[in-house]
């Protein structure tokens, strides 16, 4: 019997939360929670896909360039992309492995460094608005700012940020061997911090852009391009509400595609939390799939039997 293809997108907050200091121990205790959860999605009969957020790595790794910046040369922003990629593709994939040798499962687990397609007219490099890395003086912004063509801003009187660019993802580079590795029953993980954003320059050739391709939406891409049958989407709350944080809020157990957009055309979903995930599953649904569930990794397993999470379908 041809297994299903589920896909898990989760924020890297899940392998550095805030209240922590960002050890490697700690990050390396955390990758092994989500390891449990991504083999217990296995042990449902599921094929995997995983793809994880990596803002709170970026960040640390462009604050480290920053101190170091007298002595070593620092990375561009695709590049440190890459590196988190593999750092944090690491982490999971050894915490999964020895998952699944506890389990007596043998399979096979692939971290790929993901280049993501986006439009080089896309509307949103005319107006970055993605902050990343460190804080820095006025002094320092606007020698930034002059130096390398940065747009710098003023965060909230903490000091100075660099913004970038947030563009949606058009083509996974590797989708074809994303594809043929998940059907050949491997635990692929792909698309960390939803990729690395490049360009087709003028003349055919792949660029490395500073831009920020949010992860729900690459998770979205791969998830039809590789036809999953199931695409979960780990957030910080057990289910979706509406009128969230409020008074009257109510949890939403099952949504129809139709209602998810009614909804977003509301103002339920704001652009800054839920709303990316609710475009992404919709974007899922109208590509072909099959069903999604957004919930929290606290209520996974409790989603995956129906009792817990929220789940949107094209029809109840």
């Amino acid at each position: 019997m041809k297994r299903k293809i589920a896909l898990i997108a989760f924020g890297g907050n899940a392998i550095l939360p805030n209240n922590q200091r960002g050890l490697q121990s700690e990050q390396m205790k955390n990758a092994r929670k989500a390891a449990c959860l991504m083999v217990h999605v296995v042990k449902k009969g599921y094929d995997l896909i995983i793809v994880h957020g990596n803002g709170p790595q970026v960040g640390n790794l462009l604050i480290q360039m920053e101190e170091a910046v007298t002595k070593i040369p620092p990375f561009s922003l695709e590049v440190c992309d890459a590196m988190t990629e593999g750092s944090m593709g690491f982490m999971l994939e050894k915490a999964i492995i020895n998952e699944l040798r506890k389990s007596s499962l043998d399979k096979d687990v692939a971290t790929l460094i993901t280049q993501v397609v986006v439009d080089r007219k896309d509307k949103a490099f005319k107006n970055p608005t993605k902050p990343i890395g460190p804080f820095y003086t006025k002094y320092r912004a606007q020698e930034l700012a002059r130096q390398k063509k940065w747009t710098m801003i003023e965060d909230s009187g903490r000091g100075y940020r660099k913004v970038v660019p947030s563009p949606k993802p058009i083509d996974v580079v590797p989708k074809r061997v994303i594809r043929d590795l998940v059907h050949s029953g491997k635990i692929v993980i792909a698309s960390g911090g939803g990729g690395i954003p490049i360009i087709i320059n003028g003349r055919g050739l792949f660029e490395g852009v500073e831009a920020v391709i949010d992860k729900d939406y690459a998770a979205s891409l791969i998830a039809r391009e590789v036809k999953a049958d199931l695409f979960i989407i780990l957030t910080n709350v057990e289910r979706v509400y509406l009128n969230f944080g409020k008074s009257d809020e109510e949890p939403i157990a099952v949504m129809t595609v139709k209602q998810a957009e009614e909804y977003l055309s509301q103002g339920q979903f704001p652009e800054g939390s839920m709303g990316p995930k609710i475009h992404a599953v919709v974007e899922y649904i109208k590509g072909g799939g099959k069903e999604t569930l957004i919930t929290s990794a606290n209520q996974l397993k409790a989603a995956l039997i129906n009792r817990s999470g929220t789940k949107i379908r094209e029809s109840l």
